[in-house]
Formats: structure tokens, C-alpha cells, sequence
């Protein structure tokens, strides 16, 4: 009889330690597809900032002074996109210049085009206003960080 109760008792610790352990193993990925569209530090791990002022920022282009593109590089109603400072420069209005991080907000992809008015990421369909950086479609649905600038002349360069 003792060795049938003791049995008894290791059977129910079992399926009790299994049941806990199909648990974690549906938890886990569910609460993992549910992160933050804003983050991307996971996409690119070379985005750390830094004390160094020609360091990544934390939208992982360089820092202050840095020519961008000059203005006849820009489109009106549309933008350039350089890809070594990971900044989007568009001009909405003729005269009138923006600059964004080409960091998609909904999971780090860079952006790679822009049409139609829009700043396009090719990545999950994201699409973004070359006017402020809101999404215009999703799945981001977080706006692309500005990225001060200034225009001297023909040239455009990161504030």
C-alpha cells in the first residue's frame, strides 16, 4: 500500500510539472509577439549612443554637422534617403525641408523608397507623410523620429 501511494504522489507531481511547463511554452511566444512598435533597439545593434558627437544617435544616425544631401538632391514632394546616416531628407513644399530616422517604428527595417508622398518601408507595407513622419499605413503605427537640420544654401546638414 505505502509503495502505490508513494507512486500516487510522484504521478500527480508529474502532470503537475508538465502541465506548468506546456504553459510557459504557449505563454512565452504570445507575450513575445505582443512587443512595442517603437522599439528597434534589437534591429541594429549598432545604434548605441555615445559621448562622441560623430557617434550613432539612438535612431542610429550621426550626430550634429554632418552634410546630408544638398537641396537639388531632394525632389519637392518627395525626399532622399541616405542610407549612411540613416536619415530620410524630404522636402513637402518647395523650400520647406524635413528629416526622419529611415528606422521603420514597427520593427527596425530601414525604409527604402518614397513615392506618392509617402516614405515607404518594403519590409511589412508601413508607408509614413513626407510632411511630418506620421504613419500613413500600417502596421507602424508610430511616427518616424525627427532629426533636426539646417539648410545653408544648397546644403542640408544634420543640426
Amino acid at each position: 500500500m505505502r509503495s502505490l501511494l508513494s507512486f500516487g504522489m510522484t504521478a500527480i507531481n508529474r502532470r503537475r510539472a508538465l502541465a506548468g511547463s506546456a504553459a510557459v511554452a504557449v505563454g512565452v511566444p504570445l507575450l513575445a509577439a505582443c512587443g512595442d512598435d517603437a522599439d528597434t533597439s534589437a534591429a541594429d545593434p549598432a545604434t548605441s549612443s555615445g559621448s562622441d558627437p560623430s557617434s550613432p544617435s539612438e535612431d542610429g544616425a550621426a550626430a550634429g554637422g554632418v552634410v546630408l544631401a544638398s537641396a537639388g538632391d531632394v525632389p519637392v514632394g518627395g525626399g532622399t534617403i541616405v542610407d549612411a546616416e540613416k536619415v530620410v531628407v524630404t522636402q513637402p513644399t518647395e523650400g520647406d525641408f524635413k528629416a526622419f530616422s529611415s528606422i521603420c517604428t514597427h520593427q527596425g527595417c530601414p525604409v527604402t523608397a518614397i513615392s506618392d508622398g509617402a516614405i515607404n518601408c518594403t519590409c511589412h507595407g508601413s508607408r509614413f507623410s513626407i510632411e511630418d513622419g506620421s504613419p500613413l499605413a500600417g502596421p507602424a503605427t508610430a511616427a518616424l523620429a525627427a532629426v533636426e537640420i539646417t539648410v545653408d544654401g544648397d546644403s542640408i546638414t544634420r543640426a
